[in-house]
C-alpha cells in the first residue's frame, strides 16, 4: 500500500476538508550501483568534513543557509515549520481557472488526493463543482520545505493535484534562436506541406496511454539477463553501434512519399481482433 507523502487540508472560502496526497507516479527506473572494478565491491558514499577531513554521522548533519561568505544558519525541521504553520498543512485555493487555459509546459507532477475521514462531503463537493464549471483550482502547498504552485482537477471519482511550474522558473524563449523566416527560405513547398499532412492523418488515432512502454528499459533488461546468464561476458551479435551515415542532401519530398507508403502498409494490416471478428 502506498503511504501518503503529505497530510491537511484543502481550503476554499470557509469549508476545509481534510486530505492525505500520495505519488500518482510509479517509476520504472532501474537502479545502479557504482563498483570497484577490481574486485566488483559496492563504493560507499561518505559524509566528510571539509575541516577535519573525518566522516560525520547522520545525527550530526543539520541544514544550513549560506546567508554570507563562510557564514551560515542553521534550519531544524521546527524551524521549517514555523516559518509558516498554516501554510505547511493546508492547500488554499486562490483562483479558479478553465483547465484549457493553462498552458501543458507549466505542468510537472501529479499526485492523488485522498480524503480523510468524516471528510467525503467536502471532497465530493468541491469535485464535482470543479466538474460542472470546467475549471481547475489553483493553489499553493508546501512539501518538504518548499511551497509549489499546483492545480486541483477531477479525474473520474478522484481529485488530483498537478504541481506547476512558477512562471520564473521557466527560460524565457528570447534565450534561443528559432527558424523565424518564412516557408520559402527554408524552401518548404506547399506540396511537401500536404504530404506531411497526409502522414500526420495516416498516424492520427485516438489517445491510449497503456499502449506505450518504456521500451529503452525493457531492451536493457534484457540485455542485462543476457550478460549475467552468459557470465558476465558480452552476448554475441550485440553491442555493436551502427555506423554514422555520411552527411548527404535529403530529398524530404521522397522521405515524406515513403513514410506515407508506409503508414498505409500498417494500418492496412489485420490485427489480431479483427482476424477473430472476420473468422466468426
Amino acid at each position: 500500500m502506498a503511504r501518503p507523502i503529505w497530510k491537511g487540508n484543502i481550503s476554499f472560502g470557509l469549508v476545509n476538508v481534510p486530505i492525505a496526497l500520495y505519488s500518482a507516479e510509479q517509476k520504472n527506473e532501474l537502479h545502479f550501483k557504482l563498483l570497484d572494478k577490481r574486485t566488483k565491491s559496492a563504493i560507499r558514499y561518505e559524509r566528510v568534513s571539509e575541516a577535519t577531513g573525518e566522516p560525520i554521522p547522520w545525527e550530526e548533519v543539520v541544514k544550513g543557509y549560506e546567508y554570507d561568505s563562510g557564514d551560515y544558519v542553521v534550519l531544524t525541521d521546527e524551524d521549517f515549520k514555523k516559518a509558516a504553520v498554516e501554510a505547511t498543512r493546508t492547500i488554499e485555493i486562490s483562483d479558479f481557472v478553465p483547465l484549457d487555459s493553462i498552458e501543458y509546459k507549466y505542468f510537472e507532477k501529479p499526485y492523488y488526493v485522498v480524503p480523510g475521514k468524516k471528510a467525503e462531503k467536502g471532497y465530493v463537493l468541491l469535485r464535482e463543482i470543479l466538474r460542472r464549471s470546467g475549471k481547475v483550482a489553483i493553489s499553493k502547498v508546501v512539501i518538504r520545505s518548499r511551497q509549489y504552485l499546483a492545480a486541483l482537477a477531477p479525474e473520474g471519482n478522484a481529485l488530483m493535484l498537478a504541481l506547476l511550474r512558477y512562471y520564473d522558473e521557466l527560460r524565457d524563449v528570447s534565450e534561443f534562436v528559432f527558424p523565424s523566416a518564412t516557408l520559402e527560405d527554408y524552401k518548404v513547398t506547399e506540396k511537401e506541406l500536404q504530404i506531411a499532412g497526409m502522414l500526420v492523418d495516416g498516424m492520427t488515432s485516438q489517445w491510449e496511454p497503456q499502449k506505450y512502454r518504456d521500451e529503452y528499459r525493457e531492451a536493457l533488461m534484457s540485455w542485462i539477463e543476457e550478460k549475467a546468464k552468459a557470465g558476465g561476458v558480452m552476448p554475441v551479435g550485440r553491442g555493436e553501434e551502427q555506423p554514422e551515415r555520411a552527411g548527404k542532401i535529403i530529398d524530404m519530398m521522397e522521405l515524406l512519399k515513403k513514410s506515407v507508403e508506409e503508414v498505409r502498409k500498417k494500418r492496412k494490416k489485420p490485427t489480431a481482433g479483427s482476424r477473430r471478428e472476420k473468422a466468426a
